[in-house]
């Protein structure tokens, strides 16, 4: 794993192990936990790294290895009902409980000294949410990676089932502990049967066949796509970035499938008193992060935890948010996230046209027709699977039912930094789940997505309803010579459930849906900004012991 890293500080001390420790949980089951420490004398702090997915690869060599190497006890469990630890598994009630269980543990150790910091990525950052809602004294900062703090939105968007993210997190968290062959194995024939299922096959059925049953606590989530439900009551963590007092950094990637929850907790904690906080967003996707973008990856966290831990500041930034600017490929240092921006409208046209003048009324511009039994596939975009991140669009966008409107050549760049949204007038012959695009078309026709969104259709009528979409964050420029699209389809398959909240067990047939001329693609403008090139994170004061991992 180290050969496939670059730029990865040079190792500081050996690093020991104690296997299989047995850490009482908040009911006195058994956690499973793997300790690693630098074989060295002193006091160093401690980096607690919760994760349902097992304390094999790669997070014994990536989280306990390499921090341990840096001067840090890595305390790596398994969460309850998980590689080996006692207790049944549940998607979110029990973290909270067991975290501080685990810390009550850690008092007792005589290696702790008091110094404690939170890493992990996913799932393991809403393990670190749900310590933070309650924080010990001794927590002193947080490193959040491509994190998830609320359960309910990891399967169900703007109205949409996320088929695909809950079959995948279904199969991670039933297999990936019991070791790299089960999982692939698992992951495999997940692959093959989606390749295989439509959308006529509505869950549960679609997901029972493709997990091999289907865990209780899956089940239980997808069965209950209302916010209010009381199945999710206490299952967002969202408040735990509200409460003044732990540092806390942030990292995610632009077409990682968690980072809209990544920007809504940022924006918390900017709005918290007295709470430090960062943000890296690289170009990467949920996994990529963790592969490609390692060296970025660990170079921001092992900076911020050198600060806050070790007193040590001499390797963070100057300004708390870095961005990568995609179609420019450079990184650009902000104050603060989103930057101020104005709203600039785009509309669509007859003939597939994009333009910025508002048209005179609402009229209808085009149709398409979705049809479950050859339903409009997934292309790119911010997915678990391996074809995530930005893809070519054209052979998508060459389909019956999927609709492009395309903008001229641009004359001079144009910066698209924050959130991007459709305000959508639409008509159709039945519910379905509306997907809107932003696209990229170079000058050889290519066309490549930029960010995305879904948004549910209920009508019972030719009379066209409003929805909006929201399509996430970007910060990207289009090149001059480049042109603008906004593509619109229904739901890509199998990334989403083709109707809204189809978990009756009823068939979803085909819709036609039309597209009305007062529908508007809505872009944050702005000027090209100050932008560090040649310097991404971690590109400088990584060999030395007393400097952390960001660029400064």
């Amino acid at each position: 794993m180290r050969a496939g890293w670059r730029r990865l500080p040079a190792r500081l001390h050996e690093v020991g192990l104690e296997r299989g420790l047995a850490v009482p949980a908040a009911d006195g089951s058994p956690l499973v936990t793997d300790h690693y420490f630098p074989r060295a004398q002193g006091d160093f702090p401690t980096l607690l790294v919760r994760s349902p997915y097992g304390r094999g690869l790669p997070w014994g060599p990536q989280y306990g290895m390499l921090f341990a190497e840096q001067g840090f006890h890595v305390v790596l469990q398994s969460c309850r009902g998980t590689g080996g630890s006692g207790g049944r598994f549940h998607l979110w009630r029990n973290e909270a409980g067991d975290g501080a269980a685990t810390v009550a543990w850690l008092r007792e150790q005589p290696w702790f000294d008091g110094t404690l910091g939170t890493i992990g990525p996913s799932y393991l950052g809403y393990t670190q949410w749900a310590l933070a809602l309650e924080p010990p004294p001794e927590l002193r900062a947080m490193v959040v990676q491509l994190g998830l703090h609320d359960p309910r939105a990891l399967f169900h968007a703007d109205g949409a089932l996320q088929l695909e993210h809950a079959l995948l997190v279904g199969t991670a968290i039933t297999h990936q502990h019991q070791g790299a062959l089960p999982f692939l194995r698992a992951t495999l024939r997940l692959r093959r049967l989606l390749r295989g299922l439509t959308p006529s096959t509505p869950p549960p059925d679609s997901h029972a066949d493709a997990l091999g049953g289907v865990p209780a606590w899956l089940d239980e989530a997808i069965a209950a796509p209302d916010p209010n439900d009381p199945y999710w009551g206490g299952a967002s963590t969202s408040a735990a970035a509200e409460v003044p007092g732990v540092p806390t950094a942030m990292i995610t990637g632009w077409y990682d499938t968690l980072a809209g929850q990544t920007f809504e907790q940022y924006a918390r904690l900017r709005r918290a008193a007295g709470r430090d906080s960062s943000l890296l967003v690289g170009p990467w996707t949920h996994t990529s992060a963790l592969g490609k973008g390692w060296p970025e990856v660990f170079a921001e966290s092992l900076a911020w935890l050198r600060a806050h831990l070790c007193s040590d500041p001499s390797g963070l930034r100057p300004t708390a948010v870095r961005v990568h600017v995609g179609g420019q490929d450079a990184w650009r240092d902000l104050d603060d996230w989103p930057p101020p921006r104005s709203a600039r409208p785009w509309f669509p046209a007859p003939d597939g046209h994009l333009i910025r003048q508002a048209p005179d009324g609402g009229a209808p511009l085009a149709s398409f027709t979705y049809d479950p039994a050859e339903p409009t596939p997934s292309v790119g975009g911010p997915l678990l699977s391996l074809g995530a991140g930005p893809r070519d669009n054209t052979t998508l966008e060459a389909r019956g039912d999927v609709l492009t409107f395309t903008g001229p050549p641009l004359t001079e760049p144009v910066d698209v930094l924050g959130p991007v949204l459709a305000r959508l007038s639409l008509s159709a012959d039945g519910r379905a789940v509306v997907f809107t695009r932003l696209c990229d078309v170079d000058p050889r026709g290519r066309s490549t997505n930029v960010c995305d969104g879904p948004a549910a259709l209920r009508t019972d009528g030719a009379a066209p309803v409003r929805v909006t979409a929201t399509m996430g964050h970007t910060a990207y420029r289009f090149a001059a010579g480049h042109r603008i699209r906004w593509q619109i389809s229904a739901a890509p398959h199998p990334r989403f459930a083709p109707a809204p909240h189809p978990t009756d067990g009823a068939a979803v047939g085909p819709v036609r849906i039309t597209v009305h001329a007062d529908s508007a693609l809505v872009l944050p403008d702005g000027a090209p900004g100050d932008v560090v090139t040649g310097t991404p994170p971690g590109a400088v004061g990584l060999g030395s012991p007393t400097r952390g991992g960001a660029a400064r």
